[in-house]
């Protein structure tokens, strides 16, 4: 009698979609297995981890001289992934067009891939050895604040969400100061009291220490963890560990904590929803916002989109009712918005034609000091760091990068320019590499240079800067923004960084510098990021109902009269949106089309032209076959991005257009397999599909 033959299991392991090994591979084993249990399995001469997704048929025929390989390792003290994770990762590798092993192991803690089982069992036992809590314990009642009608009706919404069978997703709608947090804390206790856990994403882990905070004071005696790309290795699997044996009871984390593995899942917030920081740059370009929404459904919790400007593709599925809308229009405490005050930069005083436009104009000047002088705080607002954009001299030479289309910036504080593409660094020439000429000017301006100026103009100030070059060092932000809460700062200059989630209760005043230039932006979206930072930097303003009535935001502009100042003169997201909508629907674009990126990287800018117009041809040709899709795709000619070439490697990009979503990802899943096969014929050196990209 033969012996039985050893179970053969589909095992996902992390290989990219190109090197042809399709989404998993089979392996044999005598060990008991179970769907989503980790385990280490041999892949050409190393060892990697990989996850159990199926069993293979046993009649599956081995294919003629493959040796199928044994797995090494089961990672047995570990529970299995759940079936809901692996379908969220199936979807996710399907939709964006990866491979499933890239995607599951992307998602899991680095750490995996070097314990054995019996170093993973000590770690948890010491991790997890706390024991449960009763449902309703670690809710601080001292800390239950009065709600406003508005917080009130948009909390019974989502305690009813969370005992409805399908329960949906929610726009929640709050200007800056409505008190959205509290509501993500009144669902969130809500959620706890029904035995489920909780996760919270923000957009930048800058914002996550403070929301964890607010939580874990709400919540004492409550698991409250962090997952983000900022913890260190230890750090991130322990957390990861805690949510997945469910004894973390809430997860605040980046677009990464999205794939958490939480076996209670009762509730997901996304706050600052329409935040691009939300859709991932490289590898599987995913959106955590979108994701989110779909694990909602699949776990069949309830899904809060928060914002005080939501995306125009979740505003418009609010208000054609696939999403529900709740509003939150007045600020809590009686606080008032802003007043917006549009300062006309082409009325300023009459200047010499060398002369440079002012800082800040007389008026916003006049303004600061009247702050200062109430012990107030101000903000201006600049979205570009350094000293200056560009060093250019007479004769014609700039500071631009050798390996980039685009300028270095100069750093006046170690005397650098750097690239912010590719960060090629060097020290600035002593005089004009061209000509030799000794003054060689900064042109434009950003922080740094901000900083300075604001300095020469109110020496009687306190100016501090807050930016990704003031916060490297771990510990600086939390520093700085400490010294802005405790009054030692009267004028804060700082990047985008500054106007996302912090509660400045003494500033009065924000002024936004110079947002012009994103009104030209070649890219549809760049209205919609403008208004949203323009009104996020509006709403550090007037926190404080004490002070409210004094609050405003002040925008220099050479152009007073676009529309887009007109909305956010009266805070109206409402009227913006709608034009905004109008014009995306009569050009097409989205939510009302959809859209796929083929980019693609080359040493030389023929072979990227020449690999682009190829794989066009080839869908072409795939459409010439099927009338009915080619009358709902468009493909358009490859063209280079705003940014050509960074880091020596040229750059081009072609759009495909589709009506619909599943003909976009009909066409990608045939298109693709061949993209593979035609990158040999060209010196390719990358190439990746951006499914819902965010920029054009």
């Amino acid at each position: 009698m033969s012996a039985e033959r050893p179970a053969r299991w589909r095992i996902a392991v992390d290989a990219p979609q190109h090197v042809g090994l399709g989404d998993w591979l089979d392996y044999v084993t005598d060990l008991a297995l179970q769907p989503g249990q980790l385990v280490r399995v041999p892949l050409g001469q190393r060892e990697v981890l990989g996850v159990v997704w199926a069993p293979v048929p046993s009649d599956a025929p081995v294919p003629p001289g493959v040796t199928l390989r044994a797995v090494t390792q089961v990672l047995a003290h570990l529970s299995p992934l759940p079936e809901r994770w692996r379908q969220l990762v199936a979807f996710t590798a399907r939709y964006y067009q990866r491979s499933l092993g890239e995607v599951a192991l992307a998602v899991l803690p680095p750490e995996l891939r070097k314990l054995d089982d019996g170093a993973l069992q000590k770690k948890q036992a010491r991790w997890c050895k706390k024991p449960p809590i009763s449902a309703n314990a670690g809710v601080d009642d001292a800390l239950g604040p009065a709600l406003t009608p508005e917080q009130h009706a948009a909390g019974v919404a989502l305690e009813a969400a969370l005992h409805a069978p399908e329960p949906g997703c929610y726009v929640l709608h709050g200007v800056t100061g409505s008190g959205k947090t509290e509501v993500y804390l009144r669902a969130a206790q809500q959620a706890l009291a029904l035995g489920r856990q909780v996760l919270v994403l923000v957009p930048e882990i800058n914002l996550t220490p403070q929301l964890e905070a607010r939580f874990m004071a709400r919540f004492p005696g409550r698991c409250v963890v962090a997952l983000h790309s900022g913890l260190t290795p230890a750090q991130r699997l322990k957390h990861w560990c805690l949510a997945h044996q469910g004894a973390a009871d809430l997860v605040l984390g980046t677009r990464l904590a999205l794939f958490g593995s939480l076996p209670r899942l009762g509730l997901i917030v996304v706050d600052e929803e329409h935040d691009p920081s939300y859709k991932q740059q490289d590898g599987a370009r995913y959106s955590a916002r979108d994701l989110a929404v779909y694990r909602g459904r699949l776990d069949k919790v309830p899904v809060v989109l928060g914002s005080a400007t939501p995306s125009l593709e979740s505003w418009h599925h609010a208000q054609t009712g696939r999403y529900r809308l709740l509003t939150m229009a007045e600020r809590i405490g009686q606080a008032r918005l802003p007043r917006v005050r549009i300062l006309d930069m082409t009325l300023a005083p009459p200047r010499a034609p060398n002369q440079p436009p002012p800082v800040l104009a007389k008026p916003l000047l006049d303004a600061i000091r009247e702050r200062m002088a109430r012990g107030e705080q101000s903000l201006l607002f600049l979205n570009r760091r350094g000293f200056a954009p560009v060093l250019q001299c007479q004769c014609g030479w700039r500071s631009g990068c050798p390996h980039c289309s685009a300028f270095r910036v100069f750093h006046k504080l170690d005397r650098t320019l750097r690239c912010h593409h590719c960060g090629f660094t060097e020290r600035v020439p002593a005089a004009c590499p061209d000509c030799g000429n000794l003054d060689i000017q900064p042109i434009g301006r950003g922080t740094e240079r901000l900083e300075e100026q604001v300095a020469e103009l109110l020496p009687e100030a306190r100016v501090a800067r807050i930016d990704a070059d003031t916060t490297r060092l771990k510990g600086t932000l939390e520093q700085q923004l400490a010294a802005v809460h405790a009054g030692e700062v009267d004028i804060l200059v700082g990047t985008q960084m500054i106007t996302k989630g912090h509660d400045f209760r003494r500033v009065t005043l924000v002024a936004a510098v110079n947002p012009d230039s994103a009104l030209y932006a070649a890219d549809f979206r760049a209205p919609e990021r403008l208004f949203a930072s323009l009104m996020q930097a509006a709403g550090r303003a007037g926190r404080d109902a004490a002070v409210a009535s004094e609050a405003e935001m002040w925008i220099q502009t050479w152009t007073p009269a676009h529309a887009l100042f007109a909305a956010l003169k009266r805070h109206d997201f409402a009227a913006f949106a709608a034009h905004q909508l109008a014009e995306r629907e009569m050009a097409g674009l989205p939510p009302f089309a959809h859209l796929a990126l083929l980019r693609c990287e080359a040493r030389e800018p023929e072979a990227a032209e020449g690999f682009l117009q190829a794989a066009r041809d080839v869908a072409q040709a795939m459409l010439d076959a099927h009338p009915d899709a080619a009358a709902e795709l468009m493909l358009y000619a490859p063209v280079p991005p705003a940014i050509a070439k960074v880091a020596g490697f040229e750059r081009r990009q072609m759009l495909v257009e589709a009506s619909a979503r599943p003909w976009l990802q009909q066409l990608l899943a045939q298109w693709l397999p061949q993209l593979h096969a035609l990158r040999a014929q060209f010196k390719v050196v990358r190439w990746a599909v951006d499914v819902d990209p965010l920029s054009i």
